[in-house]
């Protein structure tokens, strides 16, 4: 399959409700919210859903989580050295890039073997965003059996008592776009853009956990912008503006996706597509 050489923007919607879509580790696990209140997920996180779904479609990564080992290396050095010992930054970027669709992706540092080497990925991701303030809502829960011995004379250690957070419900978006230039440096592909495209409406499957019930989170649709050529019509900035999201004025408090009003400003939209531009409307599964 050959290069992409049309930029594409995307922008991604998705819903929340009674889970922790990305907890602040500083925080006592809260999921993350903004000074004002806005829900919140990183891009990071958001990376590692994609690269899980990767591995899940069959395909190798470089960055693979701790309870989704493949190949045996418990840490990227040990990876690395697996296939690299003393060649030229050149080559190890290059065969980097052919072998993990991540690195080929998003890029990567490589800091180890005494060398410090960036591959700048064509694939850019924001973190996600509430469309409206979320409540946070902190639920008490208790172990049935001790987790440590007691104290002498109690029945129960102090590890039983702890805290869940979740969110009680909010609809999300992030954007994203792909650099054909960076893309010609890594040998991304048209194909490995379709990939991008099913990770994305395909985000929380098998991604479950305690916080994160199955079903919780649902990607709602995923809007994919092809330009005509490498540098497009327009900014992404522009592109994922595209995408206006108003909440009904007679809601005082969203409880639904159909509490929104998604739109495509179409005035906006049409003078672009005269320029070349294609959007493509995927429902998220």
């Amino acid at each position: 399959m050959s290069i992409l050489e049309k930029k594409i923007d995307f922008v991604v919607l998705f819903t929340v409700r009674n889970a922790n879509p990305n907890g602040d580790p500083l925080m006592g696990n809260m999921p993350r919210t903004d000074y004002d209140g806005y829900g919140e997920v990183s891009d990071v996180c958001i990376k590692r859903k994609i690269r899980n779904r990767m591995q899940d479609l069959g395909y190798d990564i470089f960055v693979q989580s701790q309870d989704r080992i493949q190949d045996g290396h418990k840490s990227l050095e040990s990876r690395f050295k697996a296939h690299f010992t003393k060649e030229p930054d050149e080559v190890v970027a290059q065969k980097a890039c052919e072998m993990w669709l991540d690195v080929r992706s998003f890029g990567q540092v490589m800091t180890f073997q005494k060398r410090s080497l960036g591959i700048r990925g064509p694939v850019s991701v924001s973190i996600a965003k509430s469309l409206s303030p979320v409540d946070i809502i902190t639920m008490q829960i208790t172990r049935s059996t001790n987790g440590m011995e007691a104290e002498v004379g109690k029945a129960r250690s102090s590890d039983t008592m702890g805290n869940k957070h979740y969110v009680e419900f909010g609809v999300y978006k992030f954007t994203g776009s792909i650099n054909c230039y960076f893309a010609e440096k890594t040998g991304f592909t048209y194909s490995d853009a379709d990939i991008i495209k099913k990770a994305l409406s395909t985000l929380f499957v098998n991604d479950m956990s305690s916080a994160r019930p199955e079903g919780s989170m649902e990607v709602k649709k995923v809007y994919w912008f092809i330009h005509p050529n490498k540098l497009g019509v327009a900014s992404s900035a522009k592109i994922h503006s595209l995408i206006k999201t108003n909440i009904d004025p007679d809601i005082q408090k969203a409880a639904s996706y159909e509490d929104y009003e998604i739109a495509i400003d179409e005035e906006r939209y049409n003078s672009y597509k005269e320029l070349g531009l294609t959007l493509e409307e995927i429902e998220g599964v």
